[in-house]
């Protein structure tokens, strides 16, 4: 009989997840424990194993969709086994006498897959127990699973594990880990190329037609950083995602100018793509992203700029200096509450995850360097302003009202073809605060970029 795949609940509070991304379509032959779907939630991002061996079949949800916990999502077929039309879920303890089709072949009710627990499910390949998420962040890193230790239940290895594999990594011996291996159209595939700097496809995309997004990170972040905003709409772009030189899983080597931040994000996206892209950038990688943009090295067709960087001398120093400076979830807190004016969107997991970061000295040391050459004594050295007046291209540009970080008052004096968006009650970081809301303006940009 059919196996139902249900949504399964991942936290004590959620409702309704969205499914951010599949991983098998309909009609693939799947095998139990193999990756089938991942969702996130305003907590967490999960991937879920396939319930059973068999046909992926009347897939329910497509990619973006808001789902209730437990509605199903699919049924998996076993192989051979009569299929016609899309199952009715049976009322409980009653028979399915409703009228067929005569030519359909008969069809019993779908057997529902057993719930799935809050935590996330275990997979044993080779010998080796992990996690889905921390599986899928092994591939994203270029990381064995079979080098690391696990520290959960029977060694279970979990995502914590492996990040904290990738933060063990110094200057001298980082590379650019492996983009992610998932099966993707052509144009989001791995990289062609050598590629400096770290990067993953967070999104696959829908097809021909859509250029990629390629997304850049602010100061003391990583490309993880976007996964929240990724959940608040749907997007028919592929999604590249890069870790500046002194962030993330990217070189600890600083250049000396943009110009050379730039030169690697260049050779970076052209190692993954070749063609027309759209860049969205945060804080001091909206600096970048202006750069790249007004090199004309890459085919890039939009650019939108959260919290930009470099359109005025003014930048909270302290802010640089004490979260570099932090070691302790206490401390560390402290400054990220400088972040948002929501502090109930400062989450466990994304504290905690800051946190680790703080634990690697020489990734903290890196990220100095970037404050001291390019924010000196407290203040921004880098003037984008007249490059970004210069560009022939559509430009947004996004603040929030109650930044703290880089004074919304920088959006004055723009160029008026430039759209400027500025939300109320809204710190430095719109795109975990009004992820909704940046999301359908970069579906717009998309559009208009064409």
């Amino acid at each position: 009989m059919p196996v139902e795949v249900i949504l399964p609940k991942v936290d004590m509070d959620m409702e309704s997840g969205q499914i951010s991304r599949w991983y098998a379509k309909e009609g693939d032959n799947v095998s139990k424990g193999q990756l089938l779907f991942e969702i996130e939630t305003d907590k967490a991002a999960m991937e879920v194993d396939a319930p059973s061996t068999g046909i992926l079949r009347d897939v329910k949800a497509e990619e973006g969709t808001t789902v209730p916990v437990g509605q199903a999502v699919a049924w998996i077929y076993g192989e051979g086994e009569a299929y016609a039309a899309t199952p009715a879920k049976a009322d409980a303890g009653k028979p399915d006498t409703s009228e067929k089709p005569a030519a359909a072949p008969a069809q019993t009710a779908p057997v529902q897959a057993a719930p799935i627990a809050a935590t996330p499910a275990v997979a044993e390949t080779n010998g080796v127990r992990a996690t889905p998420l921390a599986r899928r962040v092994a591939r994203e890193a270029g990381i064995d699973l079979a080098s690391l230790k696990g520290s959960g239940p029977k060694g279970r290895i979990q995502k914590k594990d492996v990040e904290a594999s990738t933060l063990k990594l110094d200057g001298a011996s980082a590379k650019a880990p492996s983009p992610s291996p998932v099966p993707a159209p052509a144009r989001t595939a791995q990289a062609t190329g050598e590629a400096p700097l770290n990067a993953v496809w967070l999104r696959e995309g829908k097809g021909a037609g859509h250029a990629p997004v390629v997304l850049i990170h602010g100061f003391g972040s990583d490309l993880n950083s976007w996964r929240p905003m990724l959940g608040g709409g749907t997007l028919d772009n592929p999604v590249l995602a890069i870790d500046l030189p002194g962030h993330g899983g990217s070189t600890r080597a600083i250049p000396d100018d943009l110009d050379g931040i730039a030169d690697l994000v260049e050779q970076t996206v052209a190692a993954y793509h070749s063609g027309p892209v759209i860049l969205m950038a945060h804080s001091f990688g909206s600096a970048v992203a202006t750069e790249v943009a007004a090199r004309n090295n890459l085919d890039v067709r939009a650019l939108t700029l959260i919290s930009p960087a470099g359109l005025g001398p003014e930048i909270n120093g302290g802010f640089l200096s004490g979260f570099v400076r932090a070691r302790s979830e206490a401390s560390l807190v402290a400054w990220m509450k400088q972040l948002v004016q929501d502090e109930s969107l400062l989450t466990k997991p994304f504290v905690n995850a800051t946190l680790a970061q703080s634990q690697d000295t020489a990734l903290r040391e890196a990220q100095q360097q970037v404050a001291d050459r390019f924010f000196a004594d407290g203040t921004q050295v880098i003037d984008t302003r007249q490059t970004l007046a210069s560009l022939l291209i559509p430009v947004r540009v996004i603040f929030g009202a109650a930044d703290r970080v880089i004074p919304a008052s920088h959006a004055a004096g723009l160029p008026g073809e430039i759209a400027v968006h500025v939300f109320a009650g809204t710190g430095h970081m719109p795109q975990l605060e009004q992820r909704e809301k940046v999301m359908r303006i970069l579906a717009e940009v998309s559009r208009s970029a064409g």
